[in-house]
């Protein structure tokens, strides 16, 4: 024992501060061994266990009340909470249709089953130009994921059954929505609405992680590439800032010219739509003009929208405003964009970063501008209103239209890039999408507001001349 003690090399480590273990380069060799498996194995339980999925699973439902909820912007109606301690379950019909069913705990309140939707829809599908360029691939997904992604079922919809209950929902259900949320993948929503005096109200509320299990296969499926290429990023808030963005792998550039624009600084601020329900999300005072978002001495904040998707006055969310503190001017041009036959247009306002000089440009793009809306400025909410990214779809739509115009092939972008195309993370900065419609009485005046984080105020008001 001595002589193999004297010809083995040995490890010391010290014990209770007054002893030595000698390890042999063997002992250690076996010990890292069996802390590598045992990591393996806890590694495979752990996927497993996230990644489980049953063609028909039980998935736990959070309510929240006024208590629990107290930013809560959504329209509440006056039967909000008569109706809840539900149960949900998802039912797998194929690879990508699902039912999702909203299971009664008492007899007053009904069961309510959407049935057969198309998850193909919802989970992130990257556009086939998009495959291209790995950071064209990059911006899609994160800014798909990052979005919220609300869908519509009228009650009288064949996608809908209502069973049972006391009949209030019956009669008087007139909208269901499923949400994915815009966080991490996984966080979705269920809302059901009625009407009260002509305006649509929230009655029901709940949030569930869809099972990630069906989130991977139906990814894996859709875009034909490994879920493990991308898991990391969708399920976790990972910053792509920087990343390449080659906006000639999107579109071809027909024509462009420099417009005549109005950025009217000391305008009012214009609220309308879901702005004049968000009021206690932005945290701040005295915003009265659009000048007021650019002053450096204004410190505005947003109440963070987190997991599993409500806003937390508790936790600001604050801006980088100063990226696009200085409006220089606005290009428009006619474009074909990569897969689309006609011709569309795109809008480039340009900034300058009055921290550092840099020159940073929003581009918004895929848009045939003499189809938009003619409307009054107070009805801009009813205008293109859309969030960032590259195959997205707008924020609210009904499932219809969305079946209609599937967002993997829509020629639509908006993206914020500085003077080396290198992607701006515009969560950061504060800017969630656009709004665009053209004037009441004047086709060739086109209004473009920008929305803050979360759309829980409108930062800016363009009328650009067409």
């Amino acid at each position: 024992m001595k002589n193999d003690l004297a010809k083995a090399k040995f490890l010391a480590f010290p014990l209770f501060k007054s002893k030595k273990i000698l390890i042999t380069k063997k002992q250690a060799l076996f010990s890292s061994l069996i802390f590598f498996f045992a990591l393996l194995g806890l590694g495979g339980f752990w996927f497993q266990s996230r990644y489980k999925f049953d063609n028909k699973m039980a998935v736990k439902l959070q309510e929240l009340s006024n208590v629990d909820y107290p930013a809560n912007p959504a329209p509440l109606g006056k039967n909000f909470q008569r109706y809840t301690n539900r149960n949900l379950t998802i039912i797998k019909r194929d690879e990508t249709h699902f039912d999702f069913v909203l299971e009664a705990t008492d007899k007053n309140t009904a069961k309510i089953v959407i049935k057969n939707v198309d998850l193909e829809l919802l989970v992130p599908k990257i556009p086939q130009w998009a495959k291209k360029d790995p950071g064209l691939e990059v911006i899609a997904l994160t800014d798909r994921e990052w979005n919220r992604q609300q869908v519509s079922f009228p009650a009288s919809s064949k996608d809908i059954e209502i069973i049972g209950g006391d009949g209030f929902e019956k009669q008087n259900l007139v909208e269901v929505a499923l949400a994915n949320n815009c966080l991490n993948a996984g966080y979705w929503e269920i809302l059901l609405f009625t009407k009260e005096d002509s305006n649509k109200t929230l009655y029901y509320q709940s949030w569930f992680t869809f099972p990630m299990g069906h989130y991977k296969n139906i990814f894996e499926k859709i875009n034909n590439i490994p879920y493990s290429q991308h898991w990391w990023r969708l399920e976790h808030w990972q910053d792509p800032s920087g990343t390449i963005v080659k906006t000639d792998l999107l579109r071809n550039v027909i024509e462009q010219k420099e417009v005549t624009i109005e950025f009217p600084i000391d305008e009012k601020i214009i609220v309308s739509g879901e702005q004049s329900r968000k009021v206690r999300t932005v945290l701040a005072r005295n915003l009265t003009i659009w000048k007021d978002f650019y002053d450096n001495k204004n410190e505005i904040k947003f109440a963070t929208f987190r997991p599993p998707g409500f806003y937390d006055q508790n936790k600001p969310w604050g801006n980088e405003y100063w990226r696009i503190g200085k409006f220089d001017k606005a290009i428009l041009r006619n474009i074909k964009p990569i897969g689309v036959e006609q011709t569309l247009q795109e809008v480039e306002l340009a900034f300058t970063d009055t921290k550092t000089g840099e020159k940073n440009r929003l581009f918004i793009s895929g848009v045939n501008l003499k189809k938009l809306p003619q409307l009054p400025v107070e009805n801009y909410s009813k205008g293109l209103y859309m969030p960032m990214g590259i195959g997205i779809p707008p924020f609210y739509q009904s499932y219809e239209e969305l079946k209609n115009n599937h967002p993997d092939v829509s020629p639509f972008f908006s993206v914020l890039l500085d003077s080396q195309d290198r992607w701006i993370d515009h969560h950061h900065l504060a800017v969630d999408g656009s709004v665009m419609h053209l004037d009441k009485d004047n086709p060739n005046l086109l209004h473009l507001y920008l929305l803050s984080y979360e759309r829980n105020t409108l930062i800016a008001h363009f009328l650009v001349n067409l």
